[in-house]
């Protein structure tokens, strides 16, 4: 085997890896999760624990 075809094979098990990883991401089950996610900066921080130099 060449290096020709070795980086062939690379760059074909990459390409499978990315859209796989697209499919992964745009896939439905994922959805929700990926919305909850994304409110999470927008979520009260109340209940976070005190820092140690923290006033309680």
């Amino acid at each position: 085997m060449d290096s020709g075809t070795l980086s062939g094979l690379i760059t074909a098990a990459f390409i499978v890896v990315f859209i796989g990883i697209v499919w992964w991401a745009y896939s439905k089950g994922n959805k929700q999760r990926f919305e909850e996610d994304a409110r999470l900066p927008f979520e009260d921080d109340d209940d976070r624990p005190a820092k140690q130099g923290d006033k309680q």
